[in-house]
């Protein structure tokens, strides 16, 4: 005996694709008649469903399917919760299950040991019951098992889930749970394997989706929703999945939405993404690691309205281009206190990146980025953008260190090339018209300049000044590396744009910069570099040197060894030999069985020295566009990459770059030539400094 499920269910995944085949691949204007329909088939309206009472229900089972017998599934909870299936539809083992509830229904579980994977055949209803709690914490043992390394985190970790969700094995099913009502909480869960390869979607795949229940009329968007103390993207083992979800949480539609304390990794696109609206979303306290590795490579992407977003507290780390990436939003969002580490990983992009006015980024740590610090654009007026100027937006009292480029850079629309755009431009030249206000960003507004490339310090004190936009607020930083490494003080620039400071605990070979910040136009580029000198010339030659790298690491350090431990001597040189170049075949990306041998043996060398870092240089022949190579060399140094992270390797320990034809091996006069010339290279690279000798290895 089967269900008679209340409500038209969705067709059937085989069908809608056969649907699909019968469309005329060459004509676009019949397969975008199809998915009109099909956004429709997708999000069937629920509205007609009728709210049940307050339950509380225990998920037994980590089955899929609806049934009357002795186990109740997480996909009937959900149709209980939405109205669609009866409790009188139920056996009686499975009205055990069933409590009533004084407030909001919740779906608790009781899985059996061992069987804590529900395997998913196809999609999950959405809920669309205001209130509904899924609770995975309700599970037996829940808190008893503390993740690896834990203790090595900031923020603290979320505690490791018993309870995850994921696609049968060989089932695609493109998203998790789908949240459609009001003050639905989702919570301590782990949801991976959420993609879509082979189907047409109309919106992303992701672990958790949020939208109106009728995705075309964009009027009563859910409400405070919760998301919090979830593993998404990620088993709960702390392993990469064997098939990566798409995007973690993608926000279509809604309004005051809670993401906090989860741990969002692995992904194939973002590990957050907003569509139509997202409007005071709080993003806090999150770790976000290693997201972006096949797709939209940033960690967090806004789109669409974001007025009082707030991303506050998070660990940033690793990501395949920037860490926060906000593109024509309207709105603002307030980004404070996060740590934004280790990102460009794959792209070369800024680690905050600003489309748009009002934003602030206030009191960040922004390190070893593969790019910028903080870029904001200007871009060219279109649609409801009818200014085109990024204005307004404040950057202050942030840390900046080793960058590679610019700490603030404000670009230009005269300066349209790709990677303009996402890494910065450079520094700007004093803007000498009324126009330069309207085609970069911040209103082109000047640097502030010292009165003088040096200053000296006297009995402990250096005197400095120089001059700015009047009534600014010029914050003088510490330069290390080139980066506004830590703010020494703040003083205001007088009416005619003068100010002055007396800086203390400044050594003699220090570097200062400065910033301006005007609440008519946002905050400037930095000032160029001053030096702290001296009248002794001795003291000068003792120039203070920039503290030693970290090793490259997500966590935070642990304590230092104890001062009886013995001291660990660092080696003047390391020889190597390992072979080091992986070759492809003709217009292939894959990972061949000889290039596993060769990745296990730099796998081997990665474990054996943690403070190696890797670059993958990725590189093809000359017989193709030089658009195409640059794209097919980027795919084999990601999958070289993604290989290593599988075995166990932090993805902050490798960067990628794709050179395409640009740097031959050798001339490419035959087939033997192209094949040695189509290869990814790895360069090896340790933090304390240690000289690496790669030996002959034939390769």
């Amino acid at each position: 005996m089967k269900y008679q499920i209340k409500g038209k269910p969705l067709p059937d995944f085989d069908l809608r694709q056969s649907c699909i085949r019968k469309v005329n691949k060459n004509t676009k204007q019949r397969l975008t008649l199809f998915i009109l329909p099909y956004f429709i088939l997708a999000f069937p309206n629920t509205a007609t469903a009728q709210t049940p009472n307050p339950i509380t229900i225990t998920v037994n089972s980590n089955q899929d399917e609806i049934k009357p017998d002795e186990n109740l599934t997480l996909r009937e909870a959900i149709a209980l919760t939405n109205g669609t299936l009866s409790i009188d539809e139920l056996s009686e083992s499975e009205k055990a299950l069933i409590q009533s509830a004084s407030e909001n229904s919740q779906i608790q579980f009781n899985l059996p040991t061992g069987q804590t994977t529900i395997e998913l055949t196809q999609n999950l209803p959405a809920v669309v019951s205001p209130g509904v709690i899924i609770d995975g914490t309700s599970q037996p043992g829940y808190g008893t098992i503390q993740p690896a390394n834990a203790q090595d985190y900031f923020p603290a970790l979320p505690t490791r889930p018993i309870v995850a969700i994921t696609p049968a094995t060989g089932k695609e099913v493109f998203r998790g749970l789908s949240i459609f009502a009001d003050n639905v909480t989702i919570r301590g869960l782990s949801l991976y394997g959420f993609t879509s390869r082979h189907q047409i979607r109309a919106i992303p795949p992701a672990d958790i989706f949020i939208a109106s229940s009728d995705i075309n009329n964009h009027t009563n968007p859910p409400k405070n929703v919760v998301i919090e103390n979830n593993w998404l993207g990620i088993t709960p083992d702390e392993k990469i999945p064997e098939t990566t979800s798409a995007f973690g949480i993608s926000i279509f539609n809604a309004v005051d939405t809670v993401i906090k304390n989860n741990y969002i990794s692995y992904h194939n696109g973002s590990a957050i993404i907003t569509g139509f609206r997202a409007e005071g979303m709080q993003i806090l306290e999150n770790i976000i690691i290693g997201n972006g590795i096949a797709g939209m490579p940033d960690a967090i992407r806004l789109e669409g309205k974001i007025n009082q977003t707030q991303i506050r507290s998070n660990l940033i780390c690793a990501n395949d281009a920037s860490a926060i990436y906000i593109f024509k939003a309207e709105g603002a969002a307030n980004i404070q206190n996060n740590q934004i580490k280790y990102n460009g990983r794959r792209l070369r992009r800024a680690a905050v990146y600003l489309m748009g006015s009002d934003h602030k980024v206030i009191n960040n740590q922004i390190t070893n980025q593969a790019g910028s610090g903080v870029v904001v654009t200007a871009f060219p007026p279109s649609g409801s953008f009818t200014n085109g100027t990024s204005i307004r937006n404040m950057i202050q009292h942030n840390s900046f260190d080793k960058i590679e480029g610019l700490s603030i850079d404000l670009n230009t629309r005269g300066h349209a090339h790709v990677q303009d755009f996402q890494r910065g431009d450079g520094k700007n030249p004093r803007h000498n018209s009324e126009n330069r206000h309207l085609d970069t960003g911040n209103a082109a507004i000047n640097s502030p300049e010292f009165l003088a490339n040096e200053f000296f310090n006297i009995n402990g004190k250096t005197y400095v000044d120089g001059t700015a936009e009047p009534g600014s607020e010029i914050e003088i930083y510490k330069v290390i590396d080139g980066a506004l490494n830590q703010v020494i003080t703040s003083v205001t620039a007088d009416d005619k744009g003068r100010f002055g400071a007396i800086l203390e605990n400044l050594q003699p070979g220090e570097l200062i910069s400065a910033t301006a910040t005007n609440p008519k136009y946002g905050t400037s580029e930095p000032a160029y570099s001053a030096v702290v000198t001296s009248t002794n010339r001795e003291q000068i030659a003792s120039k203070i040197l920039a503290t030693p790298s970290e090793n490259s690491n997500c966590r935070t350090p642990k304590a230092p060894a104890k001062p009886d431990l013995p001291v660990k001597v660092i080696p003047e040189t390391i020889r190597l030999r390992v072979p080091n170049n992986i070759h492809s075949a003709l217009d292939q990306d894959f990972i061949s069985i000889e290039s596993e041998k060769i990745l296990d043996q730099i796998f081997a060398i990665l474990q054996q020295y943690p403070s190696f870092v890797i670059e993958l240089q990725a590189h093809t022949d000359s017989r193709t566009s030089n658009t195409y190579d640059q794209d097919l060399a980027l795919r084999r140094a990601r999958n070289a990459r993604n290989y290593l992270i599988k075995k166990g390797i932090a993805p902050e320990r490798m960067t990628i770059r794709s050179f395409g034809e640009h740097k031959l091996k050798i001339p490419g006069q035959d087939q033997i030539e192209h094949a040695y010339n189509r290869r990814v290279e790895v360069v090896f690279f340790d933090l304390q400094g240690v000289e690496i000798i790669l030996e002959s290895h034939g390769g």
